[in-house]
Formats: structure tokens, sequence, C-alpha cells
């Protein structure tokens, strides 16, 4: 099929003489590509500013290569952002809080999807981290809601439409954004005899972002806007737009996909969104994962009514195109004109996560029209980031993280803690009787590729290595919870782990990929301990928890710094929904970790980066336990008193680059 629509640019080319059917009949055909860039998260371009280092891996800038070949293989075709394209890069921060771009000018990111010509977008969870008034200025629109003037200009924004149905004001009850759009494009195909024809199909883009976000976004959002449910605003207003005349209407659902029951809160609704009727295609994002995958193992994946090989959602085509700019989504809509509209004939419709990796190892190339269009914004994010904040002897990385190493978090852990005592101290003295702890997490463990792991080496630290440290621009939370409810959180964090049977003598994987690495949270605190059970069920886990020597009693109380995200409710831990939120700040974690490391100035592995307050239950298994990390690290394993840990093969044989790790348990 992929060579007779490649084959179409070229008969239409000689065909400029040829006379063309007037319009669509009854059985004529054709085929329609809806192309997908999703979670973008601002990377313009394919280099890492935390490596201060190119990287070959990611960007928009290589995406841009598979768009041009897409589009000649499908003439007709329409290119849409899934959303989260405006934050999650020393380049985002840069344009947003240090040197904010002016009214009049355009966002790197939107910069580069203009020149690429991107037809429509949707709007993710991460495009309200700076704020309402930033949204609706670098994507030139005119929000009625608190907080941004009503006389504010209308500023430079992208050259194509924003779509979301799901968040309103405030103050008016309708929608942020407009919640649908449906746009008019000529499309090229055949009729029934077989001659080329030129019609007009009309497509309904409809746009959907976690509920959520009014919660981990809560400094932002609150009394501004509010959510709907997913499904219930594609019920609203997809019957509307079939009555405006729309073929095919295209969900641009900016989640993932989770069989729990529904509920309107929902942040990964698509399971039931595509079974909304009137739904022809779904454009997905959120999870960071590429679909289709015939290979994964995540859960929503291989749900009933899921098709994880052919790329469908209970028959609905659906497609992930990953993160980063590493995939495009491509489906390929066979299309036929039943005489009032045309329609998807889903027998002859093909989905595709398509990889800026060639099978060979190699990678597309950029689009260097990308890097000349934003040099000057590029420079100056490396010049920036370039500032030193403070000086480290030891490594701080993450690629032993899931097996206890804590160089990369207890810093984090440390700058919360303090953060909060400090708080404490000065605001709230109703509390200062109780103990501060703090949970951090592992942002980077490999699940973007071998460079997606944090790693800072010793000597000068500067602020793009905070970034590193602490990847997103969350603001930091403190929450009271007693010890049940410590406990209880510590047990969804080991939901990162298999379970593992001592008997088997196969090798099994340590490592559930299914969890992500940014919900381990771990506390590194000296008077905190407990191990994790992997051998038992998930939610029977943490075994002798202790805090000060003794077993923690469930009703001792503590104040847990942690993020917005976490505090609110983000990944699902039991009891965290907003309402133990005891301490919103107003500064972000990133720059009380900052504010930290150049009061400390000297850091230590001994001070800041050795205190483990977890370890594996012991258990002596017949066959391996084994995981993944780059290969060739096991010497900084061993810098983290990990001696259990053993490299068994430099290449796991995946193709990805990673090495095969065992772990000895029963040390």
């Amino acid at each position: 099929m992929r060579l007779v629509f490649a084959a179409l640019p070229l008969l239409l080319a000689g065909c400029s003489g040829f006379p063309f059917d007037n319009g669509p009949r009854s059985g004529a055909q054709a085929s329609f590509a809806l192309l997908e860039t999703s979670d973008l998260h601002a990377n313009v371009l394919s280099y890492d500013y935390y490596k201060l280092q190119a990287d070959p891996a990611l960007g928009l800038e290589r995406t841009a290569t598979l768009i041009k070949q897409a589009r000649a293989e499908y003439p007709n075709n329409l290119l849409i952002d899934n959303g989260d394209a405006l934050q999650g890069t020393a380049l985002a921060d840069y344009q947003a809080l240090v040197n904010p771009v002016a009214c009049g000018q355009t966002l790197a990111i939107y910069k580069a999807m203009n020149l690429l010509k991107f037809d429509a977008a949707g709007i993710g969870n991460h495009e309200f981290n700076y704020g309402l008034a930033y949204l609706n200025q670098v994507t030139g629109s005119h929000f009625d809601v608190d907080g941004v003037p009503a006389n504010a200009p209308r500023c430079a924004g992208p050259d194509f439409p924003i779509v979301l149905s799901n968040i309103y004001s405030v103050r008016t009850r309708k929608p942020l954004f407009a919640p649908y759009r449906i746009v008019t494009r000529e499309i090229i195909g055949t009729g029934p005899e077989g001659k080329p024809l030129r019609g007009t199909i009309k497509i309904g883009l409809i746009g959907f972002t976690p509920p959520g976000v009014l919660s981990w976004d809560k400094a932002w959002l609150e009394g501004k806007v509010y959510a709907e449910g997913v499904r219930e605003s594609a019920q609203k207003y997809i019957p509307q737009m079939r009555a405006e005349g729309a073929d095919l209407v295209v969900a641009i659902s900016h989640g993932g996909v989770d069989g729990a029951p529904y509920t309107p809160q929902m942040e990964n609704a698509n399971y039931y969104l595509a079974q909304v009727p009137g739904v022809d295609a779904l454009l997905i994002g959120h999870a960071h994962l590429p679909f289709p995958d015939a290979a994964s193992k995540a859960a929503g994946f291989n749900l009933p009514g899921v098709d994880k090989t052919k790329g469908t959602i209970h028959g609905v085509p659906a497609v992930m195109a990953s993160l980063w700019g590493k995939h495009l989504g491509v489906i390929g809509l066979h299309l036929k004109y039943d005489g009032k509209r045309w329609v998807v004939d889903k027998s002859r419709t093909t989905v595709e996560a398509r990889a800026i990796r060639q099978p060979d190892g190699s990678y597309v190339a950029p689009d260097p029209a990308i890097a000349a269009l934003v040099a000057e914004e590029h420079a100056a994010t490396i010049r920036y980031v370039k500032t030193a904040v403070g000086n480290s002897d030891f490594r701080m990385s993450s690629y032993f993280a899931d097996v206890g190493d804590v160089s990369a978090i207890e810093l984090v852990n440390q700058a919360q803690t303090a953060y909060v005592r400090d708080f404490v101290k000065a605001n709230l003295p109703q509390y200062a009787a109780l103990p501060v702890l703090s949970m951090a997490s592992p942002f980077k463990t490999g699940a973007a590729g071998v460079a997606d792991y944090t790693d800072v080496k010793p000597g000068a630290v500067a602020l793009n290595n905070a970034a590193d440290l602490y990847l997103y621009p969350n603001a930091l939370h403190a929450v009271k919870v007693n010890g049940a409810q410590l406990k209880a959180w510590l047990e969804k964090s080991a939901e990162r782990f298999n379970r593992i049977d001592p008997g088997s003598s196969a090798p099994q994987e340590l490592v559930n990929t299914g969890f992500s690495g940014f919900n381990f949270d771990m506390l590194t605190d000296a008077d905190v301990s407990y191990q994790i059970d992997v051998t038992q069920p998930v939610g029977q886990r943490i075994v002798n928890l202790r805090y000060q020597g003794a077993p923690l009693s469930p009703s001792r109380e503590f104040l847990v710094a942690t993020n917005n995200y976490r505090a609110s409710g983000g990944g699902g831990f039991p009891g965290l929904d907003g309402s133990k939120t005891v301490i919103a700040a107003p500064d972000s974690s990133r720059d009380v970790l900052i504010a930290y490391i150049q009061k400390t100035r000297e850091l230590t592995r001994a001070r800041n980066g050795a205190t483990r307050s977890w370890r594996f239950a012991p258990v002596t298994t017949k066959g391996p336990v084994v995981f993944r990390s780059v290969p060739g690290m096991l010497d900084l394993a061993r810098e983290a008193g990990l001696t259990s840990v053993s490299q068994l093969k430099a290449d796991d044989g995946a193709g990805k680059g990673f090495a095969l790790y065992a772990i000895d348990l029963s040390k």
C-alpha cells in the first residue's frame, strides 16, 4: 500500500493535462495521513543542554526529515502536535523565565513548527507550567480569565490553530481555547472508474488534556479555570462537529491508556474516549511511549480491545509518537466516499510510530533550516546554563538509582528538607515539632534511551547540572502524613519492581518499566530505614520500616517535602490528592536546589550523596535477577557501595545500546 501511495504524487505531477473528476462520487477512494508529534518538550534541536553536547537521538529538527518523507508518501495529510511542546529543556526555561520572549517574538519551538507548516496542535498539561499569562502570550490567545489583563494585546503565536475542549474559564464558563476546529482540505484520490479526482474533505479536530492539571499546577490555575472529563467533553462536542459537516473527527488527546474504571478526573482516559461514538482517529501522548509497539509491556497497551500491533483502541486507529521528537506518528487512513461524506475503511488503514533511529542504528539527518532558524536562542541558552553555582567532589548519576545509588537524589532531598524546615520556622510555628522528611525520585532512568540518565561529573556544578538533577519546573510542596500514610507512599513507589520468584532459575527482570522512574520516590534520611521485599506482591513490599532505630508508629506524624505534582495526586499515590498539603511554596523545586547548592558551595559524597534509607530485603534466588543500564559503568556502582551489582553483557542484544546487569539480592 505504501508503494501505491508513494507513486501517487508522480501520477498527479504528470496529470496537469489529465481530466480530473469534478468531485467525489459514491465509490471514490483516497488515502489521507494524520501525522503526529507529541511531547516534544521544547527539544527543537538534537542537543542536550544538560550535558552540553549534541544528541542525535532526539529533536524536532530530525523529526522534520520523517515529516518530509511522510508528506511525499501521502500527498493528502495533516501535521498535528499532541501537546507538551512548550516546556522541558533549558531553552524553554530560558525563554519563559530568564529572558522572557517579548510580545512580538515567537517561541523557538513555534518558529520551528511554523517552518514545518503544522496544521494544528493540542495542549498538554506542561503547557500550563509557566502560568496562564505566559500561555496566553505565546499562543497568541486572548484568554478571558483572572490573571490575564483584559486589555492585553494579542501577541505573536503559532501560525496554526490550537484546540482544547475540556479546560474552561471560571469567569466566562467557556473553553479557554477553541474546543474544536473543522478544517477543509483538498483531497486527491481516484473515482469509482479509477480516474484521478479532486474534491474536498472536512476534518474535525478536537483537543483534550488531563483534568489533573488543575491540581498539578494549582498555584497557577486555582480559581481561574476548571476542567471537564475527557469523555464528557467528547460527548458534548463531537455531535456538534458532525452537525457542522465534519467528515472525520480526530481526537488530539494528551493522555495515555488506562483500564481503571472511568472517572471525570482520569489522567489517561483514551481507553474510554475511543468508545465515544464518532471518533475516527486518536492522536495520543503524555505517556512518552511509542504506540503501536508489538513488544510493549505497558499495561495500557495490553488491555482487552487494544491492538498494540495494528495500533487500534476498540477498533479506532490510534498513534502515540513517543517523546522529544524521537518518533513521528503516522495514521494512513484509507477513505471511501459513501455518497454523502468520506468514511474510514478500517480494514485498510495503517498505523505506525516511525523512529528517527534507523535499522542500522544511525539517525536520520536533521533539517538544517531549523538550526539556522533558532541559532540565536540556542546560543543564548548555552551561555546561560554554563553559569556555575558550586563544586562537587563526586559524580551524581542515576545509572544505578533503581538498585540503590542515591548520588543524584540525596542532594535534592537535602535541599527540599532544608527549605521546608526554614519555611516552618518562619511561617508555620504550629508544625515546628514535626520531623521533616523529603521524597525525591530519579527523573531520568533510561526510558528514552541510553542518553536518558542524569550524569553530573565531578567539578564545577553549573545551572545545566541543576536542571539535570531536577528536570521539571515543579513547585515545592510539603504534605502532612502519618506513619501509615508514609508506608503506603513507599509501597506505591515499590511498584517500580517486578515480583521476583526466588525458586526460578530463569533470568528475571527486576525493573517494571511500565512504572516510570519519576514515580520511584525514595527517602535518603539517616533517621529512616526500610527494606523493599521484591518477592512479595504489590502493597506488601515495605518491611522493617524504622524511624530513629525503632519501628515506625502508624500514628507518628511528619511533614514530607515533595513537589506539586505528587502532592496533588500525580502518579496516583494513595492519600495524596491535595488535601494533605500544608506548604505550597512560591519557589520552584529547581530554584530551591540551586539556592541550596549556592549556599553549600562544596558538595561531597559523604555529606551529599551517600545516605541510603532503603535496601532490598535479602533473598537468595536460583537464577539471575537482571536490569539494564549504560555499559561500562560498574565503577560508578562500586563508588556508590553497590558491591552486589555485576555486568553480565556489554550489549543486551536489544539493539538500543544498553548493557545487561545483574544484582545479587542476597547481599
